[in-house]
């Protein structure tokens, strides 16, 4: 009994000094990922490539958030929820087939959005024809009310279901990925959302939506752009920013 209580006794000591795996560093890409082919648009210490849309450099209203090693845009404190002009892209690259993900967190009652194939046109708001991916605090944000506004929703046009979106203040990770057309919304690990651009499908869900009398929207986006995040004039954070090409 002694030496199996010994034998214990030392199995439960090996248990405890083992240390628990290190969590991953916010913007840095692991081994397996770098493998597979996945790159940093972001590092966690400056805006590198990004900039203002259809302008030449990062705009003011965004800043480098030390604490949560992210990007982070600033409410808009004249007219909070009005935009500032200051939507950004990734200007380093422009993507086709591809897979990116994103960390993103809202203040209460905040909107944003990820965009994907901008194009950028003078005079021309960068979602005049880029699909934009919703991001939402779905509890208090006032533009609430319609599925298909809500958090990883294909803004207006496609409801991400289920909806599992965290609340203000919380991280969540968004997975857009878009091969030949096919389009899928991954949030928090959940398929929530998928459609198919330059097809049938695609000009019915376009039809029944606030863009029905877009061109850019009708006749489907660009087959190639950047990717473009929102200023809707509330704070928002993004960080693990990554791409991959199919």
């Amino acid at each position: 009994m002694k030496k199996l209580l010994m034998n214990i006794a030392a199995v439960a000591l090996a248990v405890a000094v083992v240390a628990p795996a290190a969590a991953q560093r916010p913007n840095t890409l692991t081994s397996a990922e770098q493998r597979a082919g996945w790159k940093l648009l972001f590092d966690g210490q400056s805006f590198g490539q990004w900039r203002k849309y259809a302008a030449d450099a990062m705009p003011e209203q965004w800043s480098i958030d030390r604490e949560h090693s992210a990007m982070k845009l600033a409410t808009n404190t004249a007219r909070p929820g009005s935009m500032q002009g200051a939507d950004i892209m990734f200007a380093g690259q422009q993507f086709s087939n591809f897979e990116v993900s994103i960390d993103w967190m809202i203040e209460k009652g905040g909107n944003s959005g990820i965009m994907y194939y901008v194009v950028e046109e003078q005079g021309k708001p960068m979602y005049n024809a880029a699909p934009e991916v919703q991001v939402l605090d779905n509890w208090y944000a006032g533009d609430n009310k319609l599925a298909n506004h809500l958090a990883g929703s294909l803004y207006d046009i496609k409801s991400a279901l289920p909806q599992n979106a965290k609340p203000a203040m919380e991280w969540n990770t968004i997975v857009i990925r878009v091969d030949n057309g096919n389009v899928t919304h991954t949030q928090n690990g959940v398929v929530v959302c998928e459609y198919t651009l330059w097809t049938p499908e695609w000009a019915e869900l376009v039809s029944r939506s606030k863009f029905k009398d877009w061109p850019g929207f009708n006749a489907g986006p660009a087959k190639t752009g950047y990717i473009g995040l929102q200023d809707h004039g509330y704070a928002v954070w993004f960080r693990n920013i990554k791409v991959r090409e199919l």
